[in-house]
Parts: C-alpha cells; structure tokens; sequence
C-alpha cells in the first residue's frame, strides 16, 4: 500500500518498480532461458477438458517457427488480423507476430461481416487469421463477405490447419530487432459508447503493465491461472498471458466460458487464480449452489471491466474462500490504471477500485476547466506515463481529444480519490445523467440496486425526456426464481437514496447486450428503449 496524505486528486508516479525495456517475443525467450521445462500452456476445448500441453522450451520453439514462416510472408511492421475464439494458436500467434515485428490486430470472434470488414479496413490489415466456426458463427463464410472488397488482404488462413499456418513462402530470413517502443497490436475498443476505435499498443506499456499487475495478485512460477477471458481483448491477451509468461507460471485457455466447466477446472486442475467481469463471476456463483465442488486451490479471484458490487465481492469471498482484487482500466492504458493490494480491508475492496499501478501518474480533473480537483471531489480520471497507448490508429482527431497537450490521457471516466489515494468509480462522462440540471452518477444508483436480494444485474442509463432533459431508467436482470418487482425496488432506493436518483422507469430483462469483454453497452439500451423496445413500469 502507497501511504499518502492529500489534499488535492493529483498522485504523481510511484517508482515501487521500474519500468522495463521489455518486448512480448523477448519474455517468452527469457521465461524459457530460466526454465525451459515448466509447464507453460494448457488447451482447455470446447467441452471444457484439457487437451493440448506446452512448456516454455515447446512455447518457444513453436512461437520462433511460425515467427520464421511469418517472416518470409510478412514485412516488419505490417498489420495482421486475428480472428479466433481462445485457442492455443491465438498464444503462438500473438508470440510469432510479436518477434516477427507484425502489429497484431485483434477481432470478436462474435463479429458479423459489417463489423469484420470494418475492422480490417480501419487498421489497415494485409491478413486474416481465423478458425472455420466458433459457437455457431459461420466465420469462414463471414470472412469470405468481409474481404470482397478489400484488395490489400493477402492471406486468409485458417489458424487450425498446421499446413497453412506455418507455411514458408521463401528461405527463412533473420528475425527483426524489435525495439520496446514499437507498436504490438491494435485493440478495438469494447464500443460501450458507440463505434470502436483502435487503440495502438506498445511491446513496452503490455509487458510492464502485466508485470506490476503480478506484482499486486503475487503471482509466481507456482501460480496456475484459468484465462477465460478474451484474448482479442487486453485483459486475456495481456494481462493475463504476459503476466503468467513473466511469472514463468502455468495457463489454462479456456475457449468457451461455461460455469460448470469452470468449477470443475479449478477442482481437477487445482487453479490458483482467475480473473472474471462481474457478469461471470455471478454466473460461477449460481453454478455453484446446484454444482460443489472444491474450490480450496483458488486463492486469488479479480474482477473488473464494469462496476463490482459490493455484494459480488463478499459473495466471492464467502464462496470462493480466497482474496479479491478490484482492477480499473481500459484498453487505451495496457488496460490497468489502479488495482487493489492483497492486504487491503474489506471496505475498501467493496467501495473502491484500489490505488494507481507503479509509474503511473494519476490526477481527478474538472470536466469544466481541466484544473485538479479536491479531493472526494468528482472529476475525470486521467492519467499519464508508460501506461499511455502511442494513439488511435489513423485517427488523429480521436487522438487529440483523448491525450491532451500535456500527455494526460482522458479516460472519460468519472472518479474521486480519497487523501490515501483511493479511487472510486461514479460512472462516465458520457454515461453521467443530468435531470433538471442536476449530475447524477449511474454506478451509485447500481450500487444500491445490486444490494436488493432479487437484482443479479443492473444496468442505469439516461433516457431523453422533454420536461427533465433526462429522467433515469433502471434496467434489472433478477436473480434465478426471484420475484421481482419494480414497487418494492423503488421503495429499496428510496430508502438509501435522495428521490431524484431514484429511477423513474424500471425494465425487466432476462439478458444484457455486452461487449465481447462483458461490458453492458448502455448505448443500446437507451436506444432500444427510444424505438420502444422494452416494456417499461414506471
């Protein structure tokens, strides 16, 4: 723990750990110097067993072949799709294109042929790499769509066939020198508030992030990490591969979430650890109650990615046995920005998001004039250091408006900080809710709301209306058999909150629209709910 006293939302870099001129493909080869018959990369298939197992001399040896084959078909710099669900192959691939010099450019397996084709024309790809099918979507027919009008895709290869994988189309050339600076990959932005831009990453900002983010869960070579978490997207291919690989410990990739077979998994495989949006998490406690099984190896379960109830982290505990860590971010910062430490209380972990990561210069600004802020005062949380992605991809304006003169990126999320340096999330910009004038802050109603025995989910959005500029709507997922009922939440709310908080209109689902990461997009919502879409109580 940081000990602080502030008086103002400003802290600047912690030098606790330093930052490391470090590359993907680099610690990999290092990881697999130091013990190259560790277990590194285990298969976990559709049907939720074990398959295919590597150790880091195998992960290597694999990673610098298809390195080699990409080489004689690829120039060093050049940008290449991924278009696959969690597979080994995405691991190799990301390790091949990394010590290739290739910027990998990541894809939602769940993508239609508008949304593909928009992601290979905006970053400018010469490849695709992608798997026939993956939960009933017909990828390779999508993919055929997608790529008809775009003449700079080269190749289009199917990850699972070893031939045209690892095909060379010349002699085998040296790899390039790869500097720490130079772009990684592309990650496309979850889109939960409209459509995505790609985020350029540095080998130097994925490598250090996932090494202090080992630092805070104490993870280390005996470590045993379940990655269900997608890899298109930085908390799977990031901080959870480039944080085992430097930790020289183990990964199970799981290539499709499914709670059961998750239990069994960290019974069977003795799991130390696991990281889980909030939406699978509650989903791994409603499996369990009808499904037991022994959770004693787990140690470690972390969360982020939307707001995490208070009473999902005492659940978690209660349940699971282990400690919880809260981690804050977005894919503009490698993702994380903050993150709890292992001996952090109670309270803190259920009404905070933990304190700044090493090197990473953080300030609470106005959203009027850009001055820091009191502290316990609300603002726009924005940071600056390593953890700065290079820019949006072919997308200056974007840039411009994120990374202001002075280096600090905007995260668009509003947040205080307390005098020790704690952040506590209120909700976004964008997502900040003005009735008659007044500011009101989503993740404080949801708070409340997920306090209620029948809501598992909530969701608070802004909806137009003509006398209040916006009025709230409240979007609940209830429990499994719970009787829910709109009257008696907002007697609930009306109890913990002032009455303009309280939502004016209540919408009963069974499921959220998520991001590929597990992100509610409340953009749809709200414009579901305009077209008439749900049947609103009020």
């Amino acid at each position: 723990m940081y000990e602080f006293q502030l008086s103002q939302s400003y802290i600047p870099a912690q030098e606790d750990a330093v930052v490391l001129e470090t590359t993907v493909g680099g610690v990999l080869r290092e990881t697999a110097s130091r013990t190259p018959e560790a277990e590194a990369l285990v298969e976990v298939n559709m049907e939720g067993q074990t398959a295919r197992r590597w150790t880091y001399r195998e992960l290597l040896a694999e990673s610098e072949r298809l390195a080699q084959a990409l080489a004689t078909r690829f120039k060093p710099g050049e940008h290449i799709t991924v278009w696959a669900p969690n597979i080994p192959e995405w691991v190799v691939m990301e390790y091949a294109c990394a010590l290739a010099g290739l910027v990998l450019v990541t894809a939602n397996p769940a993508y239609q042929a508008k949304e593909l084709e928009y992601v290979l024309r905006q970053s400018a790809s010469v490849a695709l790499f992608s798997v026939k099918s993956y939960r009933g979507n017909p990828m390779a027919d999508i993919a055929l769509q997608a790529t008809e009008n775009l003449p700079d895709i080269r190749e289009m290869v199917d990850m699972e066939d070893p031939a045209a994988l690892f095909h060379m189309a010349a002699e085998a050339v040296p790899l390039p020198d790869v500097k720490p600076s130079d772009a990684a990959q592309i990650q496309y932005t979850s889109g939960t508030t409209g459509f995505p831009k790609g985020a350029v990453l540095s080998h130097r900002g994925l490598t250090n992030n996932a090494r202090y983010f080992n630092l805070r869960t104490r993870t280390d070579q005996q470590a045993s990490w379940l990655n269900f978490m997608p890899m298109f997207h930085t908390s799977g291919c990031a901080v959870i591969t480039l944080g085992a690989v430097q930790a020289g410990c183990r990964m199970l990739i799981v290539k499709v979430f499914d709670p059961i077979a998750v239990l069994d998994l960290i019974e069977q495989e003795k799991i130390t650890a696991l990281l889980g949006v909030p939406t699978m998490l509650v989903g791994m406690l409603e499996a369990l109650q009808s499904h037991k099984r022994d959770m004693s190896s787990l140690t470690m379960a972390i969360s982020g990615g939307s707001m995490v109830a208070p009473e999902l982290v005492r659940n978690v505990c209660d349940a699971f046995g282990c400690e919880f860590e809260t981690v804050y971010g977005q894919t503009e910062t490698y993702p994380l920005i903050s993150q709890h430490h292992h001996n952090d209380t109670i309270e803190d972990i259920c009404t905070t998001v933990g304190q700044p990561m090493p090197q990473t210069e953080t300030s609470i600004r106005s959203v009027d004039d850009n001055s820091v802020v009191a502290i316990d005062t609300v603002g726009e949380i924005c940071v600056r250091g390593y953890c700065t992605m290079i820019g949006y991809h072919a997308n200056e304006a974007a840039t411009s408006e994120t990374i202001d003169a002075e280096g600090w990126l905007h995260t668009g999320d509003l947040g205080a900080m307390d005098s020790r340096g704690y952040l506590r999330i209120t909700g976004r910009v964008k997502e900040m809710i003005i009735r008659g004038g007044e500011n009101l802050f989503p993740a404080e109603i949801e708070n409340i709301l997920l306090e209620h025995p029948s809501v598992a989910e909530v969701a608070i959005v802004g909806i137009p209306d003509p006398k209040w500029g916006e009025i709230v709507a409240c979007f609940v997922r209830p429990e499994p058999g719970a009787e829910a009922d709109h009257l008696d939440l907002r007697r609930h709310c009306r109890e913990h909150m002032s009455p303009q908080k309280t939502p004016a209109t209540w919408c009963f689902v069974k499921e959220f629209p998520l991001t590929g990461s597990g992100k509610i997009q409340k953009f749809v919502l709200r414009d579901r709910y305009v077209a008439g879409d749900y049947d609103a109580l009020n």
